[in-house]
């Protein structure tokens, strides 16, 4: 029997539409808007689609939303210095800096010059140090966040499962690690970090109740790796070419999702699973900035 779907699009309109029904509600009441910035440096055509996306979801969402474009060849300076103009701006609550940023850049000196309490990206150490101590004053980084909904929303019991995830990054795997294995009645996960390095790969993987793979390869993810009725979370985005489709490239995840989702009690597809969710968690973020610094339960 095929594993079911977790519709991550579907879900995560349930999460725009709470969105939504909140900016309303804090325009009427306290003539707020939330606000949120992205600054995109130089002309990366995947990084422009993604800006132009979060755009048009601010729109869409009703929150105000201001877009700042650099060349590629801005200096650390010119940046630091947009991001203390946005830090002191009243009308914005939100700031994210696309990546990947220009080599000339690190990306470590401009996560400590967002204001922390506009991080809705979550990286500043600040926000990654109140996650790890289950601070919900903090912010989460929006694709572990929308993990945990889709496991919250899809009727995933966390609570003593064994939770491997097969990626330490510190934009998914590490913050997820951190989510899951809180004490609180959402988490409660016994969770298992591993990498492509690990030993006994498969064997690990196998042993999870939840196999969440967020390592950045196509496919990594075989069906012998995976245990008859797991629940699988695909957090991969990758281009692989195919000279059949228009564009010359489909997306694919990290799991071999045909042979794979006959074993899976629940599995994201790849597009349409966590992918939605990023940006939904990210508006989301961006509103409680809002309502946090103008002092609004």
């Amino acid at each position: 029997m095929p594993g079911k779907l977790i519709d991550g699009k579907a879900i995560a309109e349930q999460i725009n539409a709470e969105t939504v029904a909140e900016i309303a509600r804090l325009k009427e009441q306290h003539g707020l808007t939330p606000g949120l910035a992205v600054v995109l440096v130089g002309d990366n055509p995947a990084s422009a689609t993604y800006v132009s996306m979060k755009d048009k979801m601010c729109a869409r969402l009703g929150l105000h939303s201001e877009r700042v474009n650099l060349p590629s060849s801005t200096s650390v300076g010119e940046l630091l210095a947009i991001l203390n103009d946005l830090n002191f701006k009243r009308e914005i609550h939100g700031i994210l800096v696309q990546s990947p940023l220009p080599l000339q850049i690190s990306a470590g000196n401009i996560l400590v010059a967002i204001d922390p309490s506009k991080d809705v990206d979550g990286f500043h150490p600040l926000n990654v140090g109140k996650v790890a101590l289950g601070d919900p004053t903090g912010f989460t980084p929006c694709t572990p966040a929308g993990v945990h909904e889709l496991l919250i929303r899809s009727g995933v019991a966390t609570d003593g499962a064994h939770v491997v995830i097969l990626g330490r990054s510190l934009l998914v795997g590490r913050p997820l690690s951190l989510i899951l294995s809180q004490k609180t009645p959402r988490a409660n996960a016994t969770v298992t970090v591993c990498h492509s390095g690990s030993r006994k790969l498969a064997e690990i993987c196998r042993s999870a109740d939840i196999l969440i793979a967020a390592i950045g390869a196509p496919h990594f993810v075989k069906a012998d790796m995976v245990r008859e009725g797991a629940v699988v979370i695909d957090v991969g985005i990758n281009r692989i070419e195919d000279k059949v489709v228009e564009k010359g490239y489909r997306i694919v995840g990290d799991v071999a999702f045909d042979a794979v989702a006959p074993k899976a009690s629940l599995i994201t597809p790849v597009p349409g699973g966590v992918g939605p969710m990023t940006i939904a968690m990210l508006m989301h973020n961006t509103l409680r900035a809002a309502k946090m610094r103008h002092g609004i339960a």
